[in-house]
């Protein structure tokens, strides 16, 4: 007799978290379905989640511990078993350690999964002494955590279950990169909420929008100006709320004066008459919310971008309130950036200081190295040279700013270990690959950034071959280095630990499924904003003492017809990207049914612009920057300004030959891009968008 059951887990392919139904007939999975009582995706999931099983079950996974046994990047690997691996890691790492310090090593970690790896992995690094820890952290959401908490104290959740009014969707497609959320906004919709989309092309929202910003990617701080001008100049703030919680209004009202809708036309293409009309939608329907996407991350203005954007939920009063954007509380565990999880008081302040970031002059709370520092060191030894890396889960060649000195740095460093699921460009320039578990396949817990405070069960169903888990391996490891007794013996002990808080094990949250936090409306008046001042700071007097503007300030990033009209003749065009769907970064290339869908890199261009280059639809096309040149095949669509290509992100090809590395090269983006020195101050961010290029036929 057949034995049934269905089991709830969390999916793992992307940030968002969303809760999966796990069916099983005699324990093994028969189908995989959302999650109807999730509150992150209410049982809606994404053509990813649908596949996940043929995502485990891929026969390109890495299955076993691999040693290079060519010259590094031909091919050649030598299967062997897991303390063999680990022996050679721990010795090469603890003589890089004590012939050069720990400082000389570094430990990187791919996209945010919604689980502790990260904590896991920052543990590690803390208790083996290196102060070197690298993520997504200056690219992707952490640039708008920090402008919150700098602003008013905290990262703020959007309360759909009340219905916002008015909603702005910034630099983000919900229907591609948060499923979940893309519900919430489809009722809110079909409430009768007004809707704002804010972004260089016509993403399916536009369809429903009552206005479509269509702004020159890359210049998100000019229209936030812009619209706090009007907001001001015209009295639609909220007077009672900036009054009594915010501080530095006046200095905010001189400050903008000059950020006319009319200053802001020539900067992002977006009349004025469209930036009063989107300011005075989103001031005068409350209550309103901004949700912001990765688009805003990826110039050297994200931090003040952020910042921008929260000034303009705080003068419109959306702090707080039913419907708007709320300080929540997080579920009852150990919270991830807990230093008693992440070890970081074991590293001596005299070394700590001595991390990569420290030249970079980052804002103080920067915990990060960045990308191109990592680079830097490898290839000039500057400030010193990184001589080890351990990689989690990233693909450095794809996804790293500037890549071909990315590769160089890959090419030349003395020792590198990756681990991943699947083998992949970067991974293929390694000395060690170690075989990961996918989501399917380990215990966890999740905790999803947007939109509800809430943390979800991750359960293991299967083994694939000898792949093991984050913690696993980090745990095993850490015993061959000589820190074992910082890590639980077993993973179970560990996530048991982290709900220490609620009370529960974790075997009995595999039966419970999920444990939310609490939202509370105007929390602010009972415990006042976490700032310094303990209200809204408009003017950051700690931004203005560390050496950063108070108050946002537009600088014009580089490579763009305003700062370099020298160049708009042979790069007359305007780049931006974006992520689809079926693919996160630059992984899932590998899998049929994924590669079914979306088979080769497409560059979106306006049907004006190609019929003056005689560019087809289908046309191999290169695209070519300053850096370099790739290729991608021609999308001819009325979707994208004429002035504005779109270029496909994190391309590589597994089925080419290893010896090429899987074509990392052809079409990767971040051959286009620059890691040079005109970053963000505050975060250290390069310049992935709104650079110049030009586009011609092969």
């Amino acid at each position: 007799m057949s034995k049934t059951s269905i089991k709830k887990t969390t999916c793992g392919l992307c940030q968002a978290g969303c809760g999966l139904l796990v069916y099983l007939e005699n324990d093994c999975i028969i189908k995989i379905m959302g999650d109807p009582e999730s509150p992150i995706n209410k049982g809606l999931i994404c053509s990813k989640a649908i596949q996940s099983l043929n995502y485990c079950n891929d026969p390109g996974r890495l299955k076993y511990p691999l040693r290079r046994a060519g010259n590094r990047g031909s091919g050649k690997w030598e299967r062997i078993t897991w303390d063999e691996a680990l022996n050679r890691i721990a010795g090469e790492f603890n003589n890089v350690k004590y012939s050069f310090g720990p400082e000389s090593t570094v430990f990187i970690h791919g996209s945010f999964k919604g689980g502790y790896e990260g904590a896991y992995l920052s543990r590690f690094a803390n208790a083996f002494g290196c102060p070197n820890i690298a993520s997504m952290a200056p690219l992707c959401f952490v640039p708008r955590v920090y402008a919150n908490l700098i602003t008013h104290g905290y990262n703020p959740m959007i309360d759909y279950e009340y219905t916002p009014k008015c909603i702005t969707v910034w630099g983000m497609n919900p229907i591609e990169t948060r499923v979940g959320e893309y519900g919430y906004i489809q009722e809110a919709l079909q409430a009768g909420s007004k809707l704002i989309v804010v972004d260089p092309r016509r993403i399916n929202l536009v369809d429903k929008a009552t206005t479509w910003v269509s702004l020159r990617p890359g210049s998100d701080l000019a229209l936030a100006l812009a619209m706090i001008n009007v907001i001001v100049q015209e009295q639609l703030y909220d007077k009672p709320f900036v009054e009594k919680w915010t501080v530095g209004f006046e200095e905010l009202r001189s400050h903008i004066r000059n950020y006319t809708p009319e200053w802001a036309e020539e900067i992002t293409w977006v009349k004025a008459s469209l930036i009063r009309e989107a300011a005075r939608l989103y001031a005068t329907t409350k209550p309103a919310v901004i949700q912001c996407g990765n688009a805003i991350d990826h110039n050297q203005n994200n931090f003040q971008t952020a910042r921008a954007i929260a000034i303009l939920r705080a003068i419109t009063g959306n702090l707080g309130i039913p419907g708007g954007e709320l300080c929540c509380s997080i579920p009852p565990v150990v919270p991830m950036a807990s230093p008693d999880l992440d070890l970081r008081d074991k590293i001596p302040a005299p070394i700590r200081e001595r991390r990569l970031s420290t030249k970079d002059k980052l804002i103080p709370f920067a915990f990060y190295t960045l990308p191109q520092s990592i680079t830097d060191s490898i290839l000039h030894g500057d400030p010193y040279s990184i001589h080890a890396a351990y990689i989690l889960g990233a693909n450095l060649l794809l996804t790293y700013p500037n890549a071909k000195r990315v590769y160089e740095a890959m090419k030349k460093i003395d020792f590198l270990v990756t681990v991943d699921m699947f083998m992949t460009p970067t991974a293929a320039l390694s000395d060690i690959v170690l075989p990961a578990s996918g989501f399917l396949e380990m215990d966890g817990i999740v905790m999803p950034p947007y939109y509800y405070p809430v943390c979800q069960v991750q359960q293991k169903f299967i083994q694939v071959g000898e792949c093991r888990s984050d913690y696993d391996i980090l745990k095993d490891l850490a015993g061959k280095m000589g820190f074992g007794g910082d890590f639980w013996n077993r993973e179970q002990d560990c996530l048991d630990y982290i709900l220490k808080p609620s009370g529960i094990t974790f075997q009995e949250f595999k039966e419970i499924g999920q444990l939310k936090g609490q939202k509370e409306y105007r929390k602010f008046e009972r415990d006042r904003f976490a700032t310094p001042s303990g209200k809204v700071e408009l003017f950051s007097e700690r931004l203005a003492q560390w050496g950063y503007d108070p108050l946002p300030v537009y600088h014009e990033p580089p490579e763009t017809p305003l700062t370099a009209p020298e160049m708009t003749e042979e790069f007359p065009f305007i780049m931006t990207s974006w992520k689809t769907e079926i693919y996160r970064h630059s992984a899932g290339r590998q899998v049929a049914s994924f590669r079914n869908q979306y088979p080769r890199p497409c560059m979106w261009i306006h049907p004006d612009t190609a019929g003056k280059l005689g560019i087809k639809e289908g046309d191999r096309t290169y695209i070519e920057t300053k850096r370099g040149k790739i290729i991608q095949e021609a999308k001819i669509t009325t979707d994208i300004d004429p002035r504005v290509i779109g270029v496909d992100y994190a391309w590589w090809f597994p089925e080419r030959d290893h010896e090429e590395l899987y074509g990392w090269a052809e079409a990767n983006i971040n051959i286009l891009t620059d890691d040079g020195s005109l970053r963000g101050r505050e975060m250290g961010t390069p310049n992935l968008r709104g650079m110049l290029c030009k586009v011609y036929k092969k």
